[in-house]
């Protein structure tokens, strides 16, 4: 979260792109000191949470209920090593939220191009209804081409498979984006709900909120948006981009 991006700590890169979003209000909740320190060096308003919550969600629930948020408000949770994500992804998922008033939560999906996309475990799948709201999020292939991926895997001659990494035509397959917005109201019941067995064996916490029956409104995405910072290669990627971004400025 500190590490450092043209000049600036990566979580207060984060932070810039969160106040371009049009948002009210854009606040770090940490429990680290030094997160802090430089959210207020550079201007912006932090919040030290207890340390020992399980997950960003509920350090969000935390917040929320410190802020004393009026229940109907919309809160976005912005990763903070997300420091090229959109500032129109941001405030999509909020308008999604608020376009939808039976939604506890709204999110955002991409369509899947590639087979190898669609089976890979580390890839989060979404299937929607016809309205837009998650049914289900997994690891696996969904939906699954039964006809098709069964034709491909046919042997051609004894010895020989056809494999193309492209996916049927028209099959709705979607990637899940980490991004969510919240119903200030509802972080405080998510806290209280019992975790699902779908997500324990998914390693996927919105399931939760689907076992318990709440909804999840949709946005979908014409492509991918930029990736994250989850590892030394990824933080090199990004300061390029960056110092290219500021040399040609």
């Amino acid at each position: 979260m500190l590490s450092d991006i043209a000049g600036r700590p990566m979580v207060v890169r984060v932070a810039e792109r969160a106040r371009a979003s049009g948002a009210e209000r854009v606040l770090i909740a940490t429990d680290h000191t030094e997160i802090a320190a430089a959210a207020k060096r550079y201007g912006f308003e932090s919040m030290m949470t207890l340390a020992e919550h399980a997950n960003g969600t509920d350090r969000l629930a935390e917040a929320a209920r410190r802020l004393q948020l009026r229940p109907d408000a919309v809160v976005v949770n912005v990763q903070g090593d997300e420091p090229l994500i959109d500032p129109g992804l941001i405030a999509l998922v909020a308008a999604q939220l608020a376009a939808h008033p039976g939604a506890s939560v709204a999110t955002a999906c991409h369509p899947i191009a590639r087979a190898g996309e669609l089976f890979n475990p580390n890839v989060v799948k979404v299937v929607l209804d016809r309205n837009g709201f998650a049914r289900y999020f997994s690891r696996a292939p969904i939906p699954y081409a039964r006809d098709d991926f069964a034709a491909r895997s046919a042997p051609l001659q004894p010895g020989v498979t056809a494999f193309t990494d492209s996916l049927p035509t028209g099959l709705p397959a979607y990637r899940h984006v980490g991004i969510y917005a919240y119903r200030a109201c509802f972080l405080e019941t998510y806290a209280a709900l019992e975790p699902s067995p779908l997500e324990r064996f998914e390693a996927l916490e919105q399931l939760r909120v689907l076992w318990h029956g709440h909804a999840i409104a949709v946005a979908r995405l014409d492509g991918a948006p930029a990736a994250g910072v989850d590892t030394p290669e990824d933080l090199a990627r990004v300061r390029a981009q960056f110092d290219h971004a500021c040399g040609t400025g």
